[in-house]
């Protein structure tokens, strides 16, 4: 897996520091068609936040979506959400898994265009 695009916000709450990473990842994901294996590239998401008080790191939550779709634009436009609503790693799962359940369908698109060429 790869970082593939990264966007960072930071917010102050009292004495604790609030950092937040959106990351978009890169991946390969192995399909079987018919007997056979087909290779796609995929892109995912992972939100981390870290709690910082005096300086000193005290807490790191993390969570993450594999294998979102193989459109990176998708993948992108889902990150900027995130990003622009400083969605916490708790909540991730929550606010983006209609979208990862409507992109499913993403992988039948990309094995059927694997297929015509």
């Amino acid at each position: 897996m790869v970082v593939v695009e990264s966007l960072s916000s930071c917010e102050l709450v009292d004495d604790m520091k609030y950092v937040y990473n959106y990351r978009m990842l890169k991946d390969k994901l192995m399909l079987a068609t018919e007997g056979d294996t087909i290779e796609v590239q995929t892109y995912g998401i992972e939100v981390e936040r870290q709690d910082i008080s005096n300086g000193v790191l005290v807490g790191v939550e993390r969570d993450c979506i594999k294998n979102i779709s193989p459109h990176r634009h998708k993948v992108h436009n889902l990150l900027k959400l995130l990003f622009n609503n400083s969605v916490s790693p708790v909540h991730l799962v929550d606010i983006l898994g209609e979208y990862v359940d409507e992109y499913v369908t993403d992988y039948n698109e990309a094995l059927d265009k694997i297929a015509t060429n």
